[in-house]
């Protein structure tokens, strides 16, 4: 199969062999006067900004325009756009593109928190829909579309729908496309992060993608399951519902004006790799992906657990959290995608034929990893962390509103009853336990008392040393 063509790759190759002389930003001058080391150095010979026969990202009328093209062609899009400021900017810009100040939008409540800035830049208020507890990976799972018809029921002018899928542990559930029709028989848009899916084009036995599903705008990490760049993503229109005019002028305004030529290329390359796999790839990947977890299964105490997206892979480590097997998997080397309470998650590279990964010396490391373990004094075999319930609801206080109000910071036990001032958010995965304007329950307490215990890491509006949260101040009755 002759290998698809990379039109934008193509021309920084010919821009550099052309040898031709800077008196133009990026101020390294092609390397010259950096003093990184050697192998990040040579990089920076390619790092050209919007020069003759380069294009322009932001009004693109030859190669960046053939290489979107090529891209919207093979997803099956309308528009498809190259992002270099990560799915962050993807789906900042398309619940720009759909809401306003005011405006209803339903969205999945284990959303990643770039959604949930999103609505609060835009003004927009959110009614959250919690997803029910997967039972396979013991995180929360995928909306029903008998959650979304109550929610649209209630709500029939939402001005749009926001679902993540794959979840960031690779489940799919199997309502999505009933999901999709459904909300567009309100005429509602469907916005979906499928910031872990870029892969699933290839088809089975990968997931069905949200856009072959129907869904108004995707959303692709492109560096997360393809061979980009970190921050190279990519965003598609396909819609009657959303303009792609008003995607693009938000992408123009929230997009760098000086967009990494590099990151481009690492997309316009990472499209070619996946447009030319091949069956025999995708055999080759699901043997090897068979016989590392066969040989992860010998040994002792080692559970694997297989999920929809067969580039996601769960292990759990009998006796112990997924904290600690993550600490002894660093320290021969290993470093998993993320941990939490239970398990630790790898993302399996998608190998073609032609590329090898080294998994016998990693079940090695693995089984030497666990070796280290056994001795160890104390286990988490008991703790359960508790879920929150499946429920719709909205927001105490919007984040316009919380700007305006005083806050105080109040120890983790006395804050149940109260509303958060502030996002609190464990990362990875991004996903938030607590929304600034949203009421605290003994629930979110629990979690975050037993999460902080087995030593996860937070990000947003908690004080860990000090074992505070803050919190809207309560008026006090005279």
């Amino acid at each position: 199969m002759e290998s698809p063509e990379r039109p934008l790759v193509k021309a920084l190759l010919k821009f550099k062999e052309a040898d031709s002389v800077s008196f133009h930003v990026p101020g390294h001058k092609g390397g010259m006067l950096s003093s990184l080391p050697t192998e990040l150095r040579s990089m920076l010979r390619y790092d050209f900004t919007e020069l003759a026969g380069l294009d322009d990202l932001h009004e693109p009328d030859g190669v960046i325009k053939e290489a979107q093209q090529k891209l919207s062609s093979f997803y099956g899009s309308d528009h498809s756009f190259f992002l270099v400021n990560g799915s962050t900017v993807g789906n900042l810009a398309m619940i720009y593109a759909t809401c306003g100040a005011g405006d209803t939008i339903i969205v999945q409540r284990n959303a990643h928190k770039s959604v949930f800035h999103a609505i609060e830049l835009t003004g927009a208020k959110p009614v959250l829909v919690s997803a029910g507890l997967d039972r396979l990976t013991k995180t929360a799972g995928v909306m029903t579309v008998e959650q979304i018809g109550e929610a649209l029921e209630a709500y029939p002018n939402a001005k749009a729908v926001v679902i993540t899928h794959p979840t960031y542990y690779g489940t799919t559930g199997t309502d999505l496309e009933k999901t999709i029709g459904l909300c567009h028989t309100y005429g509602v848009p469907v916005l979906v992060d499928e910031a872990h899916g870029a892969h699933f084009v290839i088809g089975d036995p990968f997931p069905r993608s949200a856009l072959d599903m129907g869904a108004d705008v995707v959303v692709h990490s492109a560096h997360k399951t393809l061979p980009a760049m970190t921050m190279a993503s990519f965003l598609h229109v396909r819609s009657n519902l959303v303009s792609y005019e008003r995607v693009a002028h938000y992408l123009q305004m929230l997009q760098s004006s000086s967009p990494s030529y590099i990151l481009m290329a690492s997309l316009d390359d990472a499209r070619a790799y996946v447009e030319s796999y091949r069956e025999e790839d995708k055999a080759l990947f699901m043997e090897r992906r068979s016989v590392f977890i066969e040989r992860l299964t010998m040994i002792p105490r080692i559970q694997t657990v297989r999920v929809d997206d067969p580039l996601k892979l769960i292990i759990r480590l009998e006796g112990y959290s997924g904290f600690e097997l993550q600490r002894v998997l660093e320290a021969e080397g290993i470093y998993a995608e993320l941990a939490d309470p239970y398990q630790v998650l790898f993302v399996l590279p998608l190998l073609k034929v032609e590329s090898d990964y080294p998994f016998e010396e990693i079940s090695r490391k693995i089984e030497s990893a666990i070796a280290q373990l056994d001795h160890a004094d104390r286990t988490w075999s008991s703790i359960e962390v508790p879920s929150l319930d499946e429920e719709t609801s909205c927001l105490t206080y919007t984040a316009g509103q919380l700007t305006t109000m005083e806050t105080e910071w109040v120890p983790y036990e006395v804050a149940a009853g109260r509303v958060a001032a502030g996002s609190i958010i464990p990362y990875p995965p991004g996903i938030p336990l607590l929304i600034g304007g949203e009421k605290i329950r003994d629930k979110h307490i629990q979690s975050l008392m037993k999460l902080l215990q087995m030593g996860a890491k937070f990000q947003g509006s908690i004080r860990m040393n000090d074992e505070q949260i803050v919190v809207v101040k309560e008026e006090v009755e005279e």
